[in-house]
C-alpha cells in the first residue's frame, strides 16, 4: 500500500536505508509463489518502469483481488482530499515528467540532501489537511469505484485503522506499517488469501 520508507525513488542514488532487506523478503515470497503487488504512496517516486519493479509483481497505483469471495480495490488514497489543494499540486509537480528527469541524474549526495530537506519542509505545512481524514472526500470516491464491482475499498495513505459501511460496500483504513509494524490478512488460509500494509 505504499510509503514503507520516509522516501523512496526508484534511482539507485536514493536508496533508502533497509530497502535491501526488504527486496530480499520480498524475493523470498515471490519464490514461493506468492504474489507481491507494490502500490505507490506518497512517499515514493518513480517506482514503476524502475529496476526495482522487478522484485515485484506488479507496481502501480491500485489493484483488485478477490479474497474470501469478497471483491477488494486497494488504492494508496493520498489524491483523495480534493480541499488540499496546496498537496494535489506539491504531487502533480514532485511525480511529473520533468521532475523524473532531473532525479534521475542527481548525483548522490545531492540526491539525499533533496529528499532530507523536502521531507523537513512537508512536516511544517499543511497541518489542517492532517489533522481529520477527508471523510467526505473518501466516501464520495468509494461510492463510484464500489460501483465498478468492488466489495471494499482499502485504503493506506491515512495511517489511522477505521472501517465504515458506504453505499455499495466498506471502507478500510490501514495502520501505518512504519509506526506499528501491522499486516492487514485479508481472507481465509491459502489461496486467495492476501496481506496489506499501509
Amino acid at each position: 500500500m505504499g510509503d514503507l520508507f520516509q522516501a523512496w525513488v526508484g534511482y539507485p542514488q536514493f536508496e533508502p536505508p533497509g530497502l535491501a532487506e526488504l527486496l530480499a523478503v520480498v524475493s523470498e515470497l515471490r519464490a514461493r509463489g506468492i504474489r507481491v503487488d507494490y502500490l505507490e504512496g506518497n512517499r515514493d517516486f518513480f517506482l514503476a518502469g524502475s529496476p526495482y519493479a522487478t522484485f515485484f509483481d506488479f507496481v502501480g497505483d491500485e489493484v483488485a483481488f478477490v479474497a474470501g469471495g469478497v471483491r477488494y480495490l486497494a488504492v494508496h488514497g493520498d489524491g483523495l482530499d480534493d480541499k488540499d489543494v496546496q498537496y494535489r499540486l506539491w504531487r502533480r509537480a514532485t511525480k511529473s515528467l520533468p521532475v523524473r528527469l532531473l532525479m534521475r541524474f542527481l548525483p548522490a549526495r545531492l540526491a539525499r540532501r533533496l529528499v532530507d530537506s523536502t521531507e523537513r519542509k512537508l512536516a511544517q505545512t499543511n497541518f489542517k489537511h492532517r489533522v481529520a481524514i477527508p471523510t467526505a472526500a473518501i466516501e464520495r470516491f468509494a461510492a463510484r469505484r464500489l460501483r465498478e464491482g468492488h466489495d471494499v475499498l482499502l485504503l493506506g495513505h491515512f495511517h489511522e485503522e477505521r472501517r465504515w459501511a458506504v453505499p455499495g460496500g466498506e471502507v478500510w483504513l490501514l495502520p501505518a506499517w512504519f509506526q506499528t509494524r501491522q499486516v492487514q490478512w485479508i481472507g481465509g488460509e491459502g489461496p486467495g488469501e492476501h496481506a496489506a500494509a499501509g
